[in-house]
């Protein structure tokens, strides 16, 4: 059998690497989807994805530099955004999971507001990352490592939410995550410009190929990007999403 020249082996080794090294020195990047720019953000199966509600004392963090105050000192923060609708006190609107123990409940009935615009759903993290129907996840709970639910459903198997109306004047800057069809990769979105919900869907399913994902929240949406300088402004946040490295 040939063996290969060593610079063949060499580049078909790098190659294997470089993207995970792209992903760490540039870990968002700005996609224009008919006119509009989205931020997407990107996680992989095995990447250190967290959430994070409230640190040691019990107090909800809801901000990025105390968020960063909990890390260990070889710990980055590679990227964060808010990560679910919450309520006026900042806890969780429906299901919140954190290191595997559920601090709040699911919630399956329909209500007011976009959280209960059904179907909504639950962003699951474990080996792989899933973004479940909530009453599918219900009836049959993933064990997840953390998890949020939030809603509307953007995208549900393909499908957008039956509810979204292509030519819709309510736009605002919104953001949500979508999962591949494998469960290897999530991308957190921000648009960068005010949206509808049809254009928001739309974008998930047809330019990232995201057979499921689920809407986070709007007018308050928000993310950090250290490397890029990026810090949006606003208020406290409930449920924070976010990207750790280690140095």
């Amino acid at each position: 059998m040939k063996m290969k020249p060593i610079w063949a082996r060499l580049f078909a080794a790098l190659a294997l690497v470089v993207p995970r090294v792209a992903l760490a020195a540039d870990p968002c990047h700005t996609v224009t989807f008919e006119d509009t720019p989205f931020t997407v953000c990107e996680a992989r199966a095995g990447d250190d994805l967290r959430l994070w509600l409230r640190d040691d004392a019990g107090d909800i963090l809801g901000t990025i530099p105390r968020l960063k105050a909990t890390l260990a000192p070889n710990e980055q923060l590679v990227f964060a955004m808010n990560a679910g609708m919450y309520a006026p006190d900042r806890s969780p609107a429906g299901l919140y999971i954190e290191n595997g123990q559920e601090l709040h409940r699911i919630v399956t009935n329909e209500g007011p507001g976009n959280f209960g615009l059904l179907p909504n759903g639950v962003f699951c993290i474990s080996d792989r990352f899933a973004v479940v129907e909530s009453r599918a996840f219900a009836a049959n709970p993933l064990a997840c490592r953390f998890a949020t639910q939030s809603g509307p459903m953007l995208v549900i198997d393909g499908a957008l939410h039956p509810r979204f109306l292509p030519e819709s004047d309510s736009t605002y800057i919104r953001n949500g995550v979508g999962v591949s069809g494998d469960g290897l990769t999530a991308w957190f979105v921000i648009s960068d410009k005010p949206v509808n919900f049809h254009r928001f869907a739309r974008f998930f399913r047809d330019q990232l190929g995201a057979p499921n994902a689920l809407y986070l929240d709007g007018s308050i949406s928000r993310l950090f990007v250290p490397a890029q300088g990026r810090a949006d402004f606003g208020l406290p946040m409930g449920p924070i999403v976010g990207l750790v490295a280690q140095d």
